[in-house]
C-alpha cells in the first residue's frame, strides 16, 4: 500500500512537471513554430498545441502588425544639407517559420534595415524633394524595405517619414526665400492690375476721341460729384466760343 502511494505521488509530481510543457494554448493572433530534436516540424495554432515533453520545443510568434519607430537619423542630402529624419515602419509576420529560422531576431533586423535604408534613400534625394514629394519617398522606402525583409517572412505594409529637422540657418534661408517669393507674386499682381487699368483707360480715350460730346458729359458728371461737397470751391471753365457774341457787342458800342 505504501508503494502504491509513493508511485501515485511520483506520478502526480511528474504530471505537474510534464503536462505544462506538453500542452500549450495559443491565441488567435499567435502561431507556434515547433522544433523536434532541433529540426523544424511546422507552425501550428491557434488553439491547443500538444508537444512531446523533452523532445519538442515551441517558439511563439505574433502575427499582429508591429509599429516600429525609427530613431532620428543624421542624413546629408544630395544638395549637401545636413538634416535629422525619423520615420515609422508598419510590418507583420506572414511566415512564422522563416521569421525564426532565416534571421536571429527579426525585430532587430527589421529595425536596422529600416535605418540604413532611410539614410541611403534620403541621401540620394534633394531637400526640396523631401519636403514636397514625401509620398513618393515613403513609397520608395516601403518597396525597398519590403523586398529585403521578404526572405524573413515579413511583409512591410507602410513606411512614413514622420519628421524632418532642419538646421536653424536653413530654416532662416527658407523663410527669406518664401518671403521673396511672396513679394515677387505681389509685384506681378500689381503690374497686371496696372496693365489692365491702362488698357481700360486707352479704350475710354478712344471712345471720347471719336465723340467729343462724351468729354463734355464726363466733365459735367465730374462737376456733379464735386458739388456734393458744399465746402468745395468750383472753378467752371467756359469755352471762349460762348463769350464771342458778348465781346462783339462791346466792340460795336465802343
Amino acid at each position: 500500500m505504501q508503494n502504491i502511494s509513493i508511485i501515485f505521488v511520483i506520478g502526480v509530481i511528474f504530471a505537474l512537471i510534464i503536462l505544462p510543457n506538453a500542452i500549450r494554448i495559443l491565441r488567435e493572433y499567435e502561431r507556434g513554430v515547433i522544433f523536434r530534436l532541433g529540426r523544424l516540424i511546422a507552425a501550428k495554432g491557434p488553439g491547443i498545441i500538444l508537444l512531446i515533453p523533452l523532445v519538442d520545443r515551441m517558439v511563439k510568434v505574433s502575427l499582429r502588425t508591429v509599429v516600429l519607430d525609427i530613431p532620428p537619423q543624421d542624413v546629408i542630402t544630395r544638395d549637401n544639407v545636413s538634416i535629422k529624419v525619423n520615420a515609422v515602419v508598419y510590418f507583420r509576420v506572414i511566415q512564422p517559420e522563416k521569421s525564426i529560422v532565416e534571421v536571429e531576431n527579426f525585430l532587430f533586423a527589421t529595425s536596422q534595415l529600416s535605418q540604413t535604408t532611410l539614410r541611403s534613400v534620403l541621401g540620394q534625394s534633394e531637400l526640396d524633394d523631401l519636403l514636397a514629394q514625401r509620398d513618393k519617398i515613403n513609397r520608395e522606402l516601403q518597396k525597398i524595405i519590403d523586398e529585403h525583409a521578404e526572405p524573413w517572412g515579413i511583409k512591410v505594409s507602410n513606411v512614413e517619414v514622420k519628421q524632418i529637422d532642419l538646421p536653424i540657418e536653413m530654416q532662416r534661408a527658407m523663410a527669406k526665400q518664401a518671403e521673396a517669393e511672396r513679394e515677387r507674386r505681389a509685384k506681378v499682381v500689381h503690374a497686371e492690375g496696372e496693365f489692365q487699368a491702362s488698357q481700360k483707360l486707352a479704350d475710354a480715350a478712344n471712345i471720347i476721341a471719336s465723340n467729343p460730346v462724351a468729354l463734355q458729359l464726363r466733365f459735367l458728371q465730374t462737376l456733379t460729384e464735386v458739388a456734393a461737397d458744399k465746402n468745395s470751391t468750383i472753378l467752371f471753365p467756359v469755352p471762349i466760343d460762348l463769350l464771342e457774341p458778348f465781346l462783339d457787342r462791346t466792340k460795336k458800342k465802343s
